[in-house]
């Protein structure tokens, strides 16, 4: 049986054995996200050193007279737009999850030390392959390390189980000296090695193409899909284990699964783009206060996180005085949410 209900603040889908309860405020959060990404979006497509009006991108779109204009949309700044929107919403639901599994709004990829095991992975391949080391190279290093990084600390961390405070605590100690180790290979690079590894670890876009960003795209779209199922586990997890294990969830298998599409998620992102810092710790929580619900939802989190990245990236680019990585504008706004954020938490316990 398929169908759907609304009620006054809610509206449930029924597919057979399946229901899906939504409720109203954040569809119409999610739809608002939507329009703004497509705002900025088309916004990023007209700006640049050749200014572009929004009839010539959609003629670029439509196959129209071509030349620079639809070399310059489509080959240029498409590629970079669908990359902050893809990998931004990576970053979104990678956080969601840690930030879920952990029930602590300073549980993300960046604090654990997922994000500094990618960037030492990926360094460890472009000093010790060169100048050379392509993008493929690059990020299977960085997949590799965020993986090793995120099993240590998942190793480390158990005890009959896995709590969200210990997972935390030992992530900001792998992830300290993880960044000592990856200061050491830079300083005891070669000049133009460091030069491109320090590049690459400021987190930027400006290399991606749609060489880096179909086999990304790939893989984040796919890890989405398998999110589909794994959603209703998170949402038993979130009540605890024992409550989870009562519903009937397998609490650690659940828990592997989802950690490891969260490490996936933002170990591809980093192999592609560099790490790209607190993305995915602000989305989540600024997603859970404009959709007001009792916990992180994935989409809403999603949405946001591509809001950010691009709107970060269109501020690097083209309204400061000199073009920066986006990585950069991120770190300074992720930043100030990190204080504002401790603060409230003190204030709130006190």
């Amino acid at each position: 049986m398929t169908g759907v209900e609304t009620g006054p603040r809610t509206v449930v889908w029924r597919r057979r054995s399946l229901s899906v309860r939504v409720r109203l405020r954040t569809i119409v959060v999610c739809g608002v996200f939507c329009a703004v990404l497509f705002t900025l979006a088309l916004l990023a497509l007209c700006l640049g050193d050749l200014p572009l009006s929004v009839d010539e991108v959609a003629s670029a779109f439509l196959g129209g007279p071509g030349g620079l204009v639809q070399t310059v949309v489509l080959e240029w700044r498409l590629p970079r737009v669908l990359a902050a929107l893809l990998f931004g919403g990576a970053l979104g639901l990678s956080g969601a999850i840690f930030q879920s599994l952990t029930r602590n709004p300073l549980a993300s990829p960046d604090i654990i030390g997922l994000t500094a095991g990618s960037y030492a992975g990926g360094l460890i391949v472009i000093i010790v392959i060169g100048a050379g080391a392509g993008s493929a190279a690059v990020a299977g290093g960085a997949i590799g390390g965020g993986l090793i990084a995120t099993a240590l600390v998942y190793l480390l961390s158990y005890r009959r189980g896995v709590q969200g405070f210990r997972l935390i605590v030992v992530g900001i100690g792998v992830s300290a000296m993880l960044e000592a180790l990856s200061s050491y290979l830079v300083l005891r690079a070669k000049l133009e090695v460091a030069m491109l590894a320090t590049v690459w670890g400021a987190g930027s876009l400006n290399a991606v193409g749609w060489a880096q960003l179909i086999p990304a795209a790939v893989v984040i779209i796919a890890i989405a899909i398998i999110l589909g199922p794994l959603g209703g586990s998170l949402r038993q997890l979130e009540l605890g284990d024992d409550a989870a294990k009562a519903l009937g969830s397998r609490v650690e298998r659940s828990r592997l699964g989802l950690v490891a599409c969260a490490v996936a998620l933002t170990a591809v992102v980093t192999g592609a783009a560099g790490p790209i810092a607190f993305v995915a710790l602000a989305a989540p929580q600024l997603a859970q206060r404009i959709t007001r619900t009792a916990g992180i939802a994935l989409v809403p989190s999603a949405l946001l996180g591509a809001l950010v990245l691009l709107a970060s990236d269109i501020v690097a680019q083209h309204l400061l005085p000199t073009s920066l990585p986006v990585g950069v504008v991120t770190v300074i706004v992720g930043g100030g949410y990190l204080v504002w954020l401790l603060v409230h938490e003190v204030r709130r316990r006190s």
